[in-house]
């Protein structure tokens, strides 16, 4: 089985700066791992670069997403935006449109799937509308379907970017810092609401994190970059408070949790939810 993401020796420079030397590495299909590293050293650049929205510099580089080459020696494949449609990215400033209703926001993953001029007004069939609820039951926010997204906490907002990766039906998700900006309680929700997917779908999740024990809680193996390089790639569970500050030094308190957070079993849609889901899309 080809594995979901490789990347094979990427570099990226901007001017004399090096943001990422030569990385490689692998993540299996159905992976849950946490890429953690301290600001500067690389994590948001090897997300974009994995999802095809930039390109490495030079090299003999590689990067190939559910056993299809992304780019290769710094150019873009010509199947770089098929390939895309498979692959979620959630970003930490949640990339909604803040005046559109939460489920308009969501049906737009299915814009890779439906002809052009049907997203271009807004033309959502029934059972479109009808996946995009129940994603949004999913991830647990059923009850904002209606609102504008501008209404929504951070929290809520992050999650209804997860529900649209599953409308948009992707086999890989990218999160790029997903709860660096939400209080601990939303943290735990979205974080939750990955590790259900991941589960419950099969869906590979690879999340960047400045949080250490959310990793260790919720990613079974986590990637450490530091200045652009592979500090560790191992399971989480071998992320101890002195490990880190040996990999990072002063810079390991960006990274680790001073409370400890409880990870409860994911829950399911409750029967009340989907019968109300459903008189919704009546």
């Amino acid at each position: 089985m080809s594995s979901a993401v490789a990347v094979e020796k990427l570099s990226k420079r901007y001017g004399k700066k090096a943001a990422l030397s030569e990385v490689s590495l692998g993540v299996e299909p159905g992976e849950m791992v946490a890429l953690i590293g301290a600001s500067g050293s690389g994590k948001s650049t090897l997300i974009r670069h994995i999802a095809g929205l930039e390109r490495g510099t030079g090299g003999k580089s590689r990067i190939e997403v559910l056993g299809r080459t992304m780019q290769e020696n710094g150019k873009l494949s010509a199947n770089a935006r098929e390939i895309r449609r498979e692959v979620g990215v959630i970003f930490q400033q949640f990339n909604l449109v803040g005046r559109l209703p939460v489920l308009t926001n969501v049906l737009v993953g299915c814009l890779g799937h439906i002809p052009a001029w049907r997203g271009t007004f807004g033309l959502f069939t029934r059972s479109e509308q009808e996946r995009a609820m129940g994603a949004l039951a999913r991830v647990g926010i059923a009850e904002t379907v209606r609102q504008r997204s501008s209404t929504l906490s951070g929290g809520q907002q992050q999650r209804a970017a997860i529900a649209r990766a599953l409308v948009q039906g992707a086999k890989v998700i990218l999160a790029d810092e997903p709860i660096a900006s939400l209080d601990p309680a939303s943290s735990k929700r979205v974080m939750e609401a990955l590790a259900e997917v991941n589960q419950v779908d099969g869906i590979t999740v690879v999340v960047s994190l400045h949080q250490v024990e959310y990793a260790r809680l919720f990613c079974p193996r986590t990637i450490a970059l530091k200045a652009g390089e592979v500090a560790f790639d191992g399971p989480s569970e071998a992320l101890s408070d002195d490990f880190l500050r040996e990999i990072y030094g002063e810079a390991s308190e960006e990274l680790i949790l001073t409370s400890a957070v409880r990870r409860p079993a994911p829950r399911p849609v409750p029967v009340a939810a989907r019968q109300e889901l459903a008189a919704v899309a009546s």
